[in-house]
């Protein structure tokens, strides 16, 4: 047997040039992606000490094989209670890397096949949640307008729902991006590097303009700052979210049990897009897909248009009626 698949050094040589030189050098992925990985190998290394009792120091390539990755796999799931939507992104992590092993350690090779045998697991994709034109008002108007947090608040979910960010992109808005004088618009920076503008309502300029003359803040600052001047998080946002949707609940009965996600207004401004008759490749790049495949989901959500496609077409049972003219002159012009 090759003494490499056995020696610790090894397994850690690759796993550190896979991350600096693969990772960071080679494909320049983001540092997200770079974040994702490392927090999966974390969690494999931890799982690999409890079953292996050895520290991750001391792992060889051997240890790296398909059956630890399958009692991780099933970890993830049944003791943290991951989704299988968690579990999958996991895994692909373990397959890039079992990738880069196969090509720097032939020894290895079989080890890495084995693990990239390992399939994503299939999951139902369920229904696209949203907020009526009716819910997001009352949204909009719950955050009290007379705090500083009440109107940071009121602008973050105006846009959100005017540009459907992402709430990644949404946090990462810097004052820089924002432009509010001819043509109103702001430039967000989304998935995989990539950039997209989007305009901006009046109403949303108007609220923007009023935000920026009360804060003293540089143009490199985020536009949406938490307590400390600093960008808000995921999780504050979500918070705040929970917070306007409790207080519309009053205004806003149908409000009462719905889980309410920074998503739900990248949801509902997509759907009111298409309802309002905008062609779904606009909606595409305005909500930043790579392919206008993935906004057809929006389609199955809306229901007038489902209602027109039914209307268009006769049931199988139903016989279409042949016309009889009543009116003599009528019958006259029918038999010329």
């Amino acid at each position: 047997m090759n003494t490499l698949l056995n020696n610790p050094a090894e397994f850690a040589a690759l796993i550190q040039r896979f991350f600096l030189e693969r990772l960071i050098q080679q494909r320049n992925v983001s540092p997200r992606t770079v974040e994702a990985y490392r927090d999966t190998f974390r969690l494999l290394f931890g799982y690999a000490e409890q079953c292996l009792h050895k520290a991750p120091a001391q792992l060889t390539l051997n240890d790296f094989n398909a059956e630890l990755i399958l009692g991780f796999l099933d970890h993830l799931e049944s003791v943290r209670d991951n989704c299988i939507r968690s579990r999958n992104a996991r895994l692909a992590a373990v397959h890039s890397f079992s990738r880069y092993l196969a090509l720097q350690s032939p020894p290895a090779l079989h080890l890495a096949q084995r693990i990239l045998a390992i399939p994503s697991k299939r999951f139902e994709k369920p229904m696209l949640g949203f907020l009526s034109r009716e819910e997001i008002r009352a949204v909009l108007a719950a955050p009290d307008s007379d705090t500083w947090f009440g109107q940071r608040d009121r602008l973050m979910l105006q846009v959100l729902y005017n540009t459907g960010a992402r709430v990644s992109e949404v946090i990462g808005i810097r004052i820089e991006d924002v432009t509010i004088d001819s043509a109103p618009c702001v430039r967000l920076h989304g998935k995989g590097r990539k950039q997209r503008t989007v305009p901006l309502w009046r109403e949303t300029a108007i609220q923007i303009r009023k935000w920026l003359q009360h804060q003293c803040m540089q143009t490199d600052k985020p536009l949406l700052p938490n307590r400390h001047g600093k960008p808000m998080t995921r999780a504050n946002v979500a918070e705040r979210i929970a917070l306007a949707v409790c207080r519309a609940e009053s205004q806003c009965p149908q409000l009462c049990g719905r889980h309410i996600t920074p998503h739900s207004f990248r949801h509902s401004v997509a759907l009111h897009l298409l309802q309002s008759g905008v062609d779904i490749t606009v909606i595409a790049l305005w909500l930043g897909h790579e392919s206008s495949t993935t906004t057809h989901g929006y389609i199955e959500l809306d229901m007038q248009m489902k209602e027109r496609a039914l209307k268009a077409l006769n049931s199988p049972a139903t016989k279409k009626a042949r016309y009889h003219p009543s009116d003599a002159l009528l019958k006259f012009l029918e038999g010329l």
